[in-house]
This record gives structure tokens, C-alpha cells and sequence, in this order.
């Protein structure tokens, strides 16, 4: 396990090839959570990666925007999307916006 981002209401850690999120992701901390995934992603050399929000306890378009940008770093860089993982209150929240089947089938999504 390696600490990315710390801050009182979140955490980015990577565990193998999977970004892993903890805590409530709020405006706040979205930016530096964004950038630090998206830094990760370019300096991993690796041609698969997973996310995984089950430990997002809040539902929040902010956490779902940080994921976005991920999936388009992803895209840019080549690297295969293996998993993406929510949360149920996230899971909700993506259900609602019509979100869940782009989270579901990232890589069909960025392909088209």
C-alpha cells in the first residue's frame, strides 16, 4: 500500500494496480484528489488499472467527477480499465444521473 493524498476528510491510496479512495470526498479536497490520481496514472507504466470507492461513505458528484477524470487519463494514456467499485451511496447517486452503465463498461464508453 502506498499514501497518495491524506487530508482530514479523504485519503488516495494505491494498493497494486488499483486506486483506492476512503472517506467523503467534498469540493475541498477534489482537485488535489483528481491531480494525484491523474499523476499516478502517468508515472505507473501500467496497461490495466481499478478504482475502487467503497469506502466513499457520501454520495457526491464531486467523487464521481474525480473518477471521470480518471477514466479520461485512462483513455489518454492507454491503460485498460479492469474494475471500477462504488460505494452503494455512489452506486445510487451514478444510478440516478443514468451514470451506472459508463461505470460498468468504462472501456466501451471511452471507445466510442
Amino acid at each position: 500500500m502506498t499514501l497518495l493524498l491524506s487530508q482530514p476528510s479523504v485519503s488516495l491510496e494505491v494498493q497494486g494496480r488499483t486506486l483506492k479512495v476512503s472517506g467523503d470526498v467534498d469540493v475541498s479536497a477534489a482537485a488535489e484528489l483528481a491531480a494525484a490520481g491523474v499523476k499516478w496514472l502517468k508515472a505507473s507504466g501500467l496497461d490495466e488499472a481499478a478504482f475502487d470507492f467503497t469506502a466513499v461513505s457520501m454520495a457526491s458528484s464531486v467523487a464521481i467527477s474525480v473518477l471521470f477524470e480518471w477514466m479520461r487519463t485512462c483513455s489518454r494514456q492507454k491503460i485498460a480499465i479492469e474494475s471500477i467499485v462504488l460505494s452503494a451511496p455512489l452506486m445510487r447517486l451514478a444510478s440516478l444521473a443514468e451514470l451506472d452503465e459508463l461505470i460498468a463498461h468504462p472501456s466501451a464508453a471511452l471507445s466510442a
